[in-house]
């Protein structure tokens, strides 16, 4: 029985979803796919997976397509030695969109999941109708050095071999400092998902890509550079930031990287926006959507 099948109802996709396996640039991304109309690629970060997104996604497919992946190394996606820059990433989800027959999308995006996205709307501008990117900043856009500077954000400096074994088997104590110190409302990320992800980032190989997609930062914002100097996004782009969390840096991070950014605020809510607030991030994002 695979961990999906375990999942309780609260944390499974409507059974009009489909699950996809799909092989592409030598991984293979669990995707879910559902729904019908224009098409919205979903991204989580670290700390959760694809899951995340089941309320927002189960109310967007009444009138998109609604595609979410779990990102290269983490929640059932397999787990690559490799690949964990965002560049890398963003072709493993042009290969998603690619074998689905879907040629563009808006993108709906937190945490990690903002960086990946950001790479796909930089170097494939055509493919990205909207971007909304959700309370995690783009590394090398912005007040980006002042951010990893930030004692806080400890977990970037934190990986390799020595670390992978003090994780192992202890990946709950590990994840719960996160749920809890990003949040405003810790009791809102609920002991039914903190088991669900736990059991997810407790699969082989999985605190290793975790720790990859972080490592993998410094990177990142070479890449970002790049893409900076060929100029900003020009698609229309919704800055969200959780209200105790990133806030208004969100749009000040976005408007140095694209020039269409409205702003908005996750209210009563840190860093983990769907299970804290996820009635107010679903209004913001499906009210832009649907504009």
């Amino acid at each position: 029985m695979s961990l999906s099948d375990r999942s309780t109802s609260s944390i499974s996709f409507p059974p009009t979803f489909e699950t996809h396996e799909i092989e592409t640039n030598g991984v293979t991304i669990h995707t879910r796919v559902g729904g019908k109309g224009p098409a919205v690629v979903m991204l989580h970060g670290f700390g959760t997976t694809g899951d995340m997104w089941i309320a927002m996604a189960s109310i967007l497919a009444t009138d998109h397509t609604v595609i979410v992946p779990d990102l290269r190394g983490l929640g059932l996606s397999s787990k690559a030695s490799g690949g964990y820059d965002k560049k890398t990433q963003s072709e493993d989800v042009a290969g998603v969109m690619d074998a689905l027959g879907v040629s563009i999308a808006d993108f709906v995006t937190h945490d990690i999941g903002n960086m990946v996205g950001y790479a796909v709307a930089a170097t494939s501008p055509e493919r990205v109708t909207r971007f909304i990117p959700i309370d995690a900043p783009l590394p090398g856009v912005g007040p980006w050095e002042q951010i990893v500077q930030d004692p806080r954000m400890w977990q970037f400096g934190f990986g390799g071999h020595d670390m992978e074994r003090l994780v192992s088997g202890r990946e709950r104590i590990y994840l719960d400092r996160f749920w809890n110190e990003f949040s405003l409302h810790p009791e809102r990320f609920d002991e039914a998902k903190r088991q669900h992800y736990a059991a997810l980032y407790a699969m082989p190989g999985a605190i290793r890509a975790g720790f990859a997609q972080f490592a993998a930062f410094e990177q990142d914002a070479l890449d970002s550079k790049t893409y900076l100097a060929k100029g900003k996004l020009s698609m229309p782009v919704l800055a969200i930031g959780g209200e105790a969390a990133f806030g208004t840096m969100m749009a000040t991070v976005m408007r140095v990287a694209a020039t269409d950014v409205q702003e908005a605020i996750v209210p009563d809510s840190g860093h983990w926006i769907m299970e804290e607030n996820a009635v107010a991030t679903t209004k913001l994002v499906t009210d832009f959507l649907r504009s």
